[in-house]
Formats: structure tokens, sequence, C-alpha cells
């Protein structure tokens, strides 16, 4: 069967359907959306002859057709979404690696093809990013993960236990990374830059490193109306005034800085706040420059809190070094794009994982207006079936040598 880009448009529309709204994607992982999902999947992928399909122990859903060779090449994305998030995300990749699937079912291949969705990429719900695929790599922190929790105060163990998976054995699942012989993902770029190339696809070089702190500040709560203004010790202030210099940090060293959640106690508008959460996330294409700007945003949280009577502490989220793809893989996706455009991702995605133990390679498609992890996110349809047709035609080059 030849490969069908509308077929993979018309799967991720139903996709939509199913576990979108008004509001966007709702595909949060561990949620019944998600499981939903999953479902719309293995239905799919039911329709495949010779495809065996398996949950690992962190969640991942792998769907295989085994080749001559035992070596594996795979496949992939996530299906799980942010709240309120696109259709394409994540779901591009999962919905062209079962094109792939159908392209190859029937017929005899070199290597053992797979298809993974991996659980949890987005980290939306525990603040966690890349849960299944850096179980599957070896570097998640079991210790570390069973310490999140959710907005609800529930602990990450609890709520994966709930779909099938037991914390402590998620590590057993490194078991499938030893057979791996090249990891292939299809995406959306999630900015600005092909769009406005007019590019509809492009090959990836390699990703962003991230660090993801929440700064806890500490002050002394009081009342908003008899309080004088040189004697609070406001906690939300002092964020705020941190969340600036993260802005002016990001941009000094060359890379991206975002305060994305701020969080205040009491929280309430007559009530100077008596502490308060900063979620940052640091990123930047080279290790030293983001070392650099990690340790500069501590320090100015120190200052801002120290100026105003506060204290201030560092919780370590998470954190992925830069890691760049192979190059002769890279090479091989820029051949398939046919646009002579290599361009490194900002955002993060398994396949930063998978390039631990794999030569690994992605493309990506335009995102309209740069936008994405909003309902607005869209690409149009001719770009999308020329980044699926280029990505087919990777992923047939792959299986075959």
């Amino acid at each position: 069967m030849s490969p069908d880009p509308r077929r993979v448009i018309a799967d991720l529309r139903e996709l939509d359907r199913r576990t979108g709204g008004p509001g966007g994607a709702r595909r949060v992982c561990w949620t019944p959306v998600w499981e939903e999902a999953r479902r719309f999947l293995r239905e799919r992928l039911d329709e495949i002859v010779g495809v065996t399909v398996e949950l690992d122990e962190a969640g991942n859903l792998w769907a295989t057709l085994p080749g001559e060779r035992g070596e594996v090449v795979a496949v992939g994305s996530h299906l799980d979404s942010v709240p309120n998030g696109g259709w394409l995300d994540g779901a591009l990749g999962v919905m062209t690696g079962l094109e792939v699937l159908r392209a190859h079912a029937g017929g005899r291949r070199r290597s053992t093809l797979t298809l993974v969705d991996w659980a949890d990429e987005e980290g939306a719900r525990f603040g966690r990013s890349l849960f299944g695929s850096s179980a599957v790599a070896g570097t998640l922190d079991v210790d570390e993960a069973r310490a999140l929790r959710d907005a609800e105060g529930r602990p990450l163990p609890e709520v994966v236990a709930d779909h099938g998976v037991d914390l402590d054995r998620v590590l057993e699942a490194g078991r499938r990374r030893e057979r791996l012989a090249a990891y292939l993902e299809l995406h959306i770029e999630q900015g600005p830059v092909l769009e406005r190339e007019g590019l509809p696809v492009a090959a990836v070089s390699g990703t962003f490193g991230v660090e993801r702190h929440r700064l806890v500040f500490s002050g002394q709560a009081s009342h908003a109306g008899t309080t004088p203004m040189e004697l609070r010790h406001d906690a939300g202030l002092t964020a705020s005034i941190t969340a600036l210099t993260v802005e002016a940090i990001a941009r000094r060293n060359g890379g991206v800085g975002t305060t994305g959640a701020l969080r205040l106690d009491p929280g309430i508008p007559t009530a100077v706040p008596g502490r308060a959460e900063l979620l940052v996330d640091l990123r930047h294409g080279q290790a030293e420059p983001l070392a650099r700007m990690l340790a500069e945003v501590l320090a100015a949280a120190e200052r801002a809190a120290e100026e105003r009577g506060c204290t201030v502490g560092a919780e370590h989220v998470w954190s992925i070094e830069p890691i760049p793809f192979d190059p002769g893989l890279v090479a091989a996706a820029e051949e398939a794009a046919r646009t002579g455009r290599t361009l490194p991702s900002g955002a993060l995605h398994d396949a930063a994982e998978m390039a631990r133990h794999a030569p690994t390679a992605m493309l990506f498609a335009p995102s309209t207006g740069g936008i994405s992890h909003a309902k607005e996110e869209d690409t149009p349809e001719p770009d999308l079936e020329r980044a699926i047709a280029a990505f087919c035609r990777l992923a047939e080059k792959v299986v075959a040598s």
C-alpha cells in the first residue's frame, strides 16, 4: 500500500472530533480523554494485519511489524496534549507513523518497524516533560518523579497507577532501547520560521536544552489596607520582579525564558501575598549559555528577595541538555524534505531522549502564525501533505537500509 497523506489528515480530523472541542485539544495525559485518544489509535491499528500492540512499564504504546532482522526502526510521537491545545501537536507524528505501518504491512521488511506513542510527552499535569521516553532512555529520576503533585495535590504515583503504571517499575521500559537502530519523528515546528520562509517541510538538527525550576518566595502575609507600602514583605511583587528579570536574562544570552505559572498565597485582594511560587523555563541551544542563564536567574531572585525582606528557595523540576541529532540521518531527512532547509528545535520532543541511544532525526511541518499549544494551532493541508509524504520517504529509506 502506498502512503496516503490525505488519509493521515482524515485520521487527525477524526481524532480532533473525538478528543477536541471549542476550547481545543483535551488529551492531557493520564486523563479519560487521553485514554479515548489511545482507543482511537488502537482501532486504526487493529485494521493492519500483522501488527502486535503492547504497553510498556512506563505506559508507552508500541505497535510492531516484524522484519527480517531484529533491529528496530521506530517512528512516532505523542498523542497527549496540553490543556486547550492544538489538533496537530504530537498527534501528527503518531498518525503519520500509523500510515508508515500501513504502507509496510503485508510486505517484507529488512528491519522490524515499530510505531510508538509516548506517554506524557507534554508534562502538562505534573510539570515533568518526556516521562515515557525518558523512562526508556533511563534518564527518568524516579524519586524526583515520586514527589511531583498535580494542581489538585494528587501525587504522580497514584495518578499513573490509575492507568496501569507502577512507578517503581517504569525504568524496566528501558529494555525497549536495546534493539533500537533508529528513531524518526514528524512534528509541527511550533514556531514561525518555516511559514515565514514559505517552506512546507524541513529537517531538524537537534533540540535546545532546558532548565525548569520552581522559585518559592516567602514574605509576610498582611492586611492590604493597613500595612504601609514601606513595611511590606510582598512575595508576589518579589516574584513579579524576578519574572521580568528572567525575560531580560534570556534576551541577553540569546536564549528564551518563560515564567509560565505564578501562584500567590493567600491569593485574595485584601491580603499582601506572603508566599509566591514562580515556575521558570529556560532554553538554549548550547550548554554553557544555558547554565549561565540559570545562574543569573537564581542570583536575580536572591537579590529581589533581599531587597524586599523576603527569602527564596529553588526547586528543580526538570532539565535536559542540548542534544544534536545524528548527522547521517539529518542528511537523509534533508534529502527526503527536498527543501534544503535544516533548523534547530526550541521545543522539546521525545526524539531528544531517543538520540541518547540511537541515530535520530526529525522533520518539521510549518505552524500557521507560529502558534502552538493553543486551539488556534494549524497548518495548511497542502503543507501537511508534503511533510507527511517527506516523512514516509525518510522512513522507507531507513527501514530498507
